[in-house]
């Protein structure tokens, strides 16, 4: 069992903050996130003295467990694997510590308003079918939009020590050369909106609009914006337990993935301390805590996000570096319902409560209009009359987090505001619970029954409550102006300053190799 785990994370101080503030460290990582435990336990392995702070009592950051309702374990924020990256897993022993997971070979299940509804499975033959059934003449358009995102997967991420993600960005030539010729793959990682993507491989309206929200997740941008489609490569370039762009569910919950790193971390000799927020990060010297002590350490590596970074730095952030960070977009347009239900939904498209599509992911989706509207009310600040959702279903898969015949219900919906117009977060928060279950129920026959309780995390709250400026899952938007070359790297200007988080190459989700790779950094940097 996982120690980390037995207290939901919840690993309060090994020893007085005086007492840790009198010991030699080499690093310091600020942030106990995912990232920041990958990092302070490969530092730690080789034989680096780590303090992990953690501002929270709880380790794990947007990727932890929680109780919303009373014997239900949740990861508010992170709900589905994909992009963990497997040296991580198997460097850090990650299946020996008890990480499990569930592969969601039953795909993206989309229902419509008329009756008809789509499985687009995990399985190419039988997605071909799906496909054929559903849409006959888009099959060869279906295929080919595939084959686009495998030869950009294999170009640029394949599997072994080429993937592109490890280590430093590489150049826009290493790129190209990977590239070659291809000159959809570049639309797909550079030009083409999400729009533009699914209408040059696809005819049916119904699998335009079925596809469009997996070119926004987690994205404060248009599916009909210029670069959306890079957003669609992103999460689809992922080699899980060896599968090809692959997601699914870690048994007991995504939390599981921070408390079996901070497990590695502590066991390979890092020290990590929760509830102790840092007030100051002074680069080459230490930190000083919120409360005054300073703890010294020759090397600082964040994990949190850029923002929150420079206001720790202060007027040690130079300039140019501070300039770069505040360019980058970071307010959150996503929010977030953990449901407690009696039963799970009942699609009237295909009718049941316990069928194969409860078992992947299912999506709500908008006509092509509704997806226009909602974000242009969204960036009025404006809650859109519907929202796109995205389900997951842990509790179908795993027993274990919720009372027996109760299930779990994970939303993911997009666009809302950060701030109103109009009224607060708090005052409107039971109206964005109506629309987000409003926009899922409108293809249900039992949802309003079946909901016994939902939390709703909008952008602030997930700002207040995981640290994220903006509320924004990445630390800042993904889109390609801010991807590769072009996103922050783990090394910074200042000397023993460094960064560890979705902020940094090669961007958000949970990883993992950001942590990686800037403790590689470090340790590269210190035999230099």
């Amino acid at each position: 069992m996982s120690p980390a785990a037995d207290v939901l994370g919840v690993i309060g101080l090994p020893a007085p903050v005086r007492e840790l503030a009198g010991r030699q460290w080499d690093a310091i990582v600020v942030g106990a996130g995912h990232n920041g435990l990958a990092c302070a336990a490969y530092l730690a392995r080789a034989g680096r003295r780590v303090l992990v702070l953690e501002a929270r009592e709880r380790v794990g950051g947007a990727c932890t467990i929680e109780e919303p309702f009373p014997g239900v374990r949740m990861s508010p924020c992170a709900y589905l694997a994909g992009l963990l990256h497997p040296l991580v897993i198997e460097e850090l022993g990650l299946a020996s510590r008890g990480f499990r997971w569930t592969p969601a070979v039953n795909g993206l299940f989309v229902p419509f308003l008329d009756g008809s509804s789509v499985q687009l499975w995990d399985d190419d033959a039988r997605c071909g079918d799906e496909v054929a059934r559903f849409a006959p003449r888009d099959v060869e358009g279906w295929r080919a939009m595939g084959d686009v995102i495998r030869r950009l997967r294999d170009a640029l991420r394949p599997a072994g020590e080429r993937d592109l993600w490890i280590g430093d960005a590489p150049s826009p030539e290493e790129i190209d050369e990977r590239l070659g010729g291809d000159w959809e793959a570049r639309r797909v990682l550079y030009d083409w909106s999400m729009a533009e993507f699914v209408e040059h491989y696809l005819r049916d309206e119904r699998l335009h609009t079925a596809m469009l929200g997996q070119g926004v997740i987690g994205t404060n941008a248009s599916p009909f914006d210029p670069g959306t489609a890079s957003i669609r490569f992103h999460h689809a370039s992922g080699r899980l337990g060896g599968m090809p762009g692959m997601w699914g569910y870690v048994h007991g919950g995504m939390g599981m993935v921070s408390f079996y790193l901070c497990d590695a971390a502590r066991e390979a000799g890092a020290v990590v301390a929760a509830g102790v927020p840092v007030g100051r990060i002074l680069p080459g010297e230490g930190v000083e805590l919120a409360s005054g002590e300073r703890i010294a350490a020759s090397v600082v590596v964040s994990n949190a996000d850029p923002r929150r970074t420079l206001a720790m730095l202060g007027e040690a952030a130079p300039e140019k570096w501070r300039s770069r960070i505040e360019s980058v977009p970071i307010e959150g347009c996503t929010v977030k319902l953990n449901v407690l239900m009696r039963e799970l939904p009942n699609f009237t498209a295909r009718p049941g409560v316990r069928e194969p599509h409860h078992l992947g992911q299912i999506n709500a989706p908008l006509t092509k209009q509704e997806w226009r509207d909602g974000f242009a009310a969204s960036k009025r600040g404006e809650l859109p009359k519907s929202l796109w959702c995205e389900l997951y279903f842990q509790s179908a898969h795993d027993a274990t987090v919720a009372p027996a015949g109760q299930h779990t219900m994970s939303v993911f919906a997009q666009y809302v505001p950060y701030r109103f117009a109009q009224g607060t977060w708090d005052e409107r928060r039971d109206e964005v619970r109506r629309v987000a279950l409003g926009s899922v129920g409108r293809f249900c026959s039992n949802l309003e029954s079946a909901v016994i309780d939902a939390q709703v995390l909008g952008p602030p709250d997930i700002e207040a409550k995981v640290g994220l400026t903006g509320g924004h899952i990445f630390q800042g938007e993904c889109l390609p102006p801010y991807m590769w070359r072009n996103r922050l790297a783990a090394r910074t200007p200042m000397p023993g300053m460094y960064l560890c988080g979705a902020c940094t190459h090669p961007g958000g989700s949970v990883i993992g190799i950001n942590g990686r790779n800037a403790a590689m950094a470090v340790l590269e940097d210190a035999t230099a």
